[in-house]
């Protein structure tokens, strides 16, 4: 296992984080200077004699390309280590190896769909034990077991937006003996550094802001203890859900415009809030913040920024099936992060999973809208919401399709 991902760039010359994503990758580590990493596509490599092997030996193990991803996305989390995996769940699966049957896991009840249907489905067969906390700003000593192992949350959470205190969750978890997992995918670690923050392990899935351009997918695990990545290297290579070569350079080149991309999605998120505020068909816009000064002064605290999702509900009578289809140029599909405004509901798409009575415990309704804002100019972007949203406000039509996202 090469140890390459220890290798800083030089301390005495530190990066701001907008270099440090364009320079993650610097052209004098790479082969013959190249300013862009180049993508090794070879599946095995060469052994000198029977005896010695060098840093490289077969793809799943170990990749040129894959390794300078893996250096990028550390370097940019302020992190030891990095994994790169083939998708977000993929990452979430691999860091729920470290757990075993009697284990108990405490997780915030707002999460991506997909991972809320990994517990259930996954760690409850496994017999890991786990509870899901409505509200993890209540989160207190009594809410811990003897064989409570960890600590899992969004922040801000998908797709409510609720902010929870990284630093505090982490003083509570260690208290007990137990890690805290952050899934950092919203903000990535250009606007959060979690591990900063005192989280252990922090989870993305880089398909989104990462990548940005929706042509990718991919999942990556950032940490700092050499133990714990040795054995989640381990299962990484075991189990085989691997980044590939050419979406290790994908994303190489993605992440390279990730601060321009995400100051201008902020830029635009600042005139969409409120354009989206002042509609008569909107009832309420979620974002970083909005739940209680509390959660504002958090976020504005352990986040440079509040991130480029948001979500909205709308009042009653306001068909959200007119207006999906009335959009001009925002689409209706799920995912978020990259350069395109994306729209989708919840309910019917990315939380699927969750049981109605679950979904209503923790605010996500069917008249909830999320709202991935793109780098598009800002005007046409409120224009086009604004249009399908005056086209859709005196419909009292409900859908009830779900498209269960697998």
């Amino acid at each position: 296992m090469s140890e390459q991902h220890e290798q800083p760039l030089d301390p005495q010359f530190p990066l701001h984080d907008d270099s440090l994503v364009v320079q993650g990758a610097p052209a004098r580590h790479n082969e013959y200077g190249a300013i862009m990493a180049p993508i090794f596509l070879s599946t095995t490599y060469r052994l000198e004699d029977i005896n010695t092997a060098g840093p490289y030996e077969y793809i799943r193990t170990e990749n040129p390309t894959r390794q300078k991803a893996e250096q990028v996305v550390a370097r940019i989390d302020h992190a030891r280590y990095a994994l790169g995996f083939s998708s977000g769940m993929a990452a979430i699966a691999t860091t729920f190896e470290h757990f075993h049957p009697g284990d108990h896991i405490i997780s915030s009840a707002n999460i991506y769909g997909g991972t809320y249907r990994f517990f259930l489905d996954i760690l409850g067969p496994r017999q890991v034990d786990y509870d899901f906390v409505t509200d993890l700003s209540t989160l207190s000593d009594a809410d811990f077991k003897s064989n409570t192992k960890a600590v899992y949350l969004e922040t801000p959470a998908n797709p409510t937006l609720r902010v929870y205190d990284i630093a505090k969750i982490a003083k509570l978890a260690h208290k007990h003996g137990a890690l805290l997992i952050v899934d950092n995918t919203f903000l990535t670690g250009y606007l959060q550094k979690p591990l900063s923050l005192g989280a252990d392990v922090v989870v993305y899935s880089a398909t989104k802001f990462y990548g940005g351009h929706a042509d990718l997918c991919a999942g990556f695990i950032t940490l700092n203890d050499k133990a714990l990545h040795d054995e989640l290297f381990f299962y990484q290579n075991t189990l085989g859900a691997t980044i590939s070569p050419f979406d290790s350079y994908t994303l190489l080149r993605g992440v390279r415009t990730l601060s321009v991309r995400l100051d201008r999605q902020i830029e635009n998120v600042k005139a969409v809030i409120p354009a989206l505020e002042k509609h008569p068909a909107v009832q309420q816009v979620l974002y970083p913040g909005w739940y209680s000064p509390e959660e504002a002064a958090i976020q504005k605290k352990q986040a440079k920024g509040p991130g480029a999702v948001i979500s909205f509900s709308v009042k009653p009578g306001v068909d959200l099936g007119i207006f999906f289809e009335k959009l001009q140029m925002v689409d209706l599909a799920v995912s978020l992060g990259g350069v395109e405004s994306l729209v989708c509901r919840p309910t019917t798409m990315t939380h699927a999973p969750y049981p109605k009575d679950k979904l209503e415990e923790i605010g996500v309704h069917d008249n909830l809208v999320r709202f991935a804002v793109g780098i598009e100019n800002k005007d046409d972007i409120i224009h086009d919401i604004s249009q399908a949203l005056t086209l859709a406000q005196n419909s009292d039509v409900v859908l009830d399709k779900k498209v269960d996202i697998q």
